[in-house]
């Protein structure tokens, strides 16, 4: 186990799994933590990959007292992880709203970064505005905050039952629910900070290659919002799922590794 200090004395925890191939950095969507990754992860680094999980800022073993946990920052975290390790041309892989902190991370690395990978990734918007019809409303976003502000737990495992276009195992469905539950509560702040971060600028100017796994059911990000990143960026590839919702890494996890692996060594 790992720690970086990130803000004062403040740690954000990570993983850094070696391996002589292409690195690649796995980021956790809103409330999850690397542990969602454990069926990806081991794949890569049998793989030869060099892995690298990293836990948002109040999620999983990080610390949960931040007092700043915008998308910005966190991104910034992933950037101070990649420069700690020395990272060679990394491949940044988001799910969900971990795309739009690994796009953010990708464009702040530059000319330095391997390539980016959204896995159900929510960017360039999470929200639907002008220009952009795809996603729902920041009102949406309180709705689901305040829920989880009135009734923590019922309101996480319908979030958690909402990933999937096929319901769960029951095993399965209380894995992702524990680790919503172990989200600090500031870690709500992201999702409301995710509802008004606008990355369309940022994706479109990236000069490196880009791949997006999407589900075609998926109940957060619209396939057809998937579609229109793609078309923002003349160096993205979009690989639908077809039958999978949130998380193709889940629910359909050999084609999943199959195009991410293909990916990694192109």
């Amino acid at each position: 186990m790992s720690y970086l200090a990130v803000e004062n004395d403040r740690r954000i925890y990570f993983e850094h799994h070696r391996g002589g191939g292409r690195p690649v950095v796995l980021i956790h969507g809103w409330g999850a933590n690397t542990r969602c990754w454990d069926t990806t992860a081991p794949a890569l680094a049998t793989a030869g990959h060099e892995v690298v999980l990293v836990d948002l800022r109040a999620c999983g073993r990080s610390d949960n007292d931040f007092e700043d946990v915008s998308i910005a920052t966190l991104a910034d975290d992933v950037v101070q992880v990649v420069d700690h390790l020395e990272l060679s041309a990394p491949v940044i892989n988001g799910w969900s709203l971990g795309g739009a902190v690994a796009t953010a991370a990708a464009a702040a690395l530059g000319s330095r970064a391997g390539g980016l990978v959204l896995t159900g990734g929510a960017s360039p918007r999470y929200t639907a505005t002008d220009g952009w019809p795809f996603g729902g409303t920041s009102d949406d976003v309180d709705g689901v905050l305040a829920g989880a502000a009135a009734n923590r737990a019922d309101t996480f495992r319908g979030v958690a039952a909402a990933v999937f276009a096929t319901a769960p195992s029951s095993d399965v469905l209380e894995w992702i629910w524990g680790m919503f539950m172990e989200m600090g509560p500031i870690g709500d702040e992201t999702l409301r900070d995710l509802a008004r971060t606008d990355l369309r600028k940022e994706l479109g100017e990236l000069d490196i290659p880009i791949l997006l796994l999407h589900g075609r059911d998926d109940a957060f990000v619209p396939f057809a919002g998937a579609e229109a990143a793609a078309g923002l960026n003349p160096h993205a590839r979009l690989v639908a799922f077809d039958g999978c919702g949130h998380a193709p890494f889940l629910e359909d996890r050999d084609r999943y590794l199959a195009e991410l692996t293909g990916f990694l060594t192109s």
